[in-house]
């Protein structure tokens, strides 16, 4: 007998299955806390702060690295900044410390600096997943911003050799975004990595995320994690159509693509077109037709379904009611000859 599951269980079957473990999290964790021992050694009277997928709480396993930064004092940071001494000397500074700190636990340590455009790049040489090559960290040294809102943070690419973020407050409102949501964001953003892991990598994480604080964040009450995919879709496709998203934070520039905007618009239409399939099969009682369609976004991760018999049922029904065979919910193409579609359009 044919296995048929809602697509409620078939997202929370697969957000489980890429979640990050306890283990990882704990080990994670702890060589960060490492880290920023080392950079406000490094540093008196700086401060540290977390970011990226682990402090926002919708890593995905294999959990491969961790980010974090360190805040000068203002007296410290002074002969620093757009104009004045670049990072370099601090990236060389917390290098050497995090070097002394660490390499007695971790004997295959390497720390990289030249060529670094954003942070220190720290390999640890030790996996935190098993089967891994390594786990990696991103140290970032940044300044206050005279305006009290934001940093500078190191950009070795431009002749400035700064430039203005402000990670402390997207971190906080991604938790802020969790908890208001029943946990619901961090698990969409979870699959929504994937998508975009397995289609070409389209959009960085940032981006993604930037986008679900603007249409996820707003809602009233905790939604179903399919009702949350066919909100971003909806959102992400017409926001890309216009422009590059812009920094939820206000403080930084619109958010690079990684490809050009055309392509990435493409991908996220054809996400939003299977997504809206699979809920409209689903009211209508085809759920192995419902899963087909999930599985063309969440490739590897929903298991395709053979729903030949369901989708000959539904022409049959069309017929009989007189509709042409190809109106309302047209079928994935390539089901009769089961044969794999384009994942991302044509």
């Amino acid at each position: 007998m044919v296995r048929k599951e809602s697509l409620a269980a078939l997202l929370d079957e697969g957000r489980r299955k890429i979640q990050v473990t306890d283990e990882e999290l704990a080990e994670a964790k702890r060589r960060r806390r490492l880290l920023a021992a080392s950079a406000r050694r490094a540093f008196p009277g700086s401060t540290t702060y977390f970011n990226g997928s682990v402090a926002h709480g919708d890593a995905n396993t294999p959990l491969t690295d961790v980010d974090l930064g360190v805040v000068l004092a203002s007296k410290a940071a002074a002969p620093y900044g757009p104009g004045r001494t670049s990072a370099l000397p601090l990236m060389e500074i917390v290098r050497d410390a995090i070097r002394d700190d660490l390499n007695g636990e971790f004997p295959k340590l390497t720390i990289e600096v030249i060529g670094r455009r954003r942070a220190v790049l720290v390999r640890f040489g030790d996996p935190v997943t098993p089967g891994q090559s390594d786990f990696t960290a991103d140290v970032m040294t940044a300044i206050p911003h005279p305006s009290g809102r934001g940093l500078y943070i190191p950009n070795t690419k431009i002749a400035a050799g700064w430039d203005r973020a402000d990670p402390i407050t997207h971190t906080r409102m991604v938790l802020q975004a969790i908890d208001d949501t029943d946990v619901v964001f961090a698990r969409a953003v979870r699959l929504l990595k994937h998508w975009n892991g397995t289609h070409s990598k389209p959009m960085c994480s940032w981006n993604i995320k930037a986008l679900c604080l603007d249409c996820l964040d707003c809602l009233d009450e905790p939604m179903p994690l399919i009702n949350a995919l066919q909100i971003f879709f909806t959102y992400a496709a017409d926001e890309i159509g216009k422009g590059p998203t812009p920094d939820p934070a206000g403080v930084a520039g619109p958010i690079p693509l990684n490809m050009p905007r055309v392509e990435v618009h493409k991908r996220l239409c054809t996400a939003r077109k299977n997504i809206d399939l699979a809920i409209a099969h689903e009211k209508a009682g085809r759920p192995l037709l419902a899963q087909h369609a999930l599985h063309q976004v969440l490739l590897e991760l929903v298991p395709d379904a053979d729903c030949t018999a369901e989708e000959a049922d539904r022409l049959a029904r069309t017929i009989r009611s007189g509709g042409a065979s190809t109106s309302g919910l047209g079928l994935v193409s390539g089901l009769a000859a089961q044969t794999r579609p384009r994942a991302w359009g044509d």
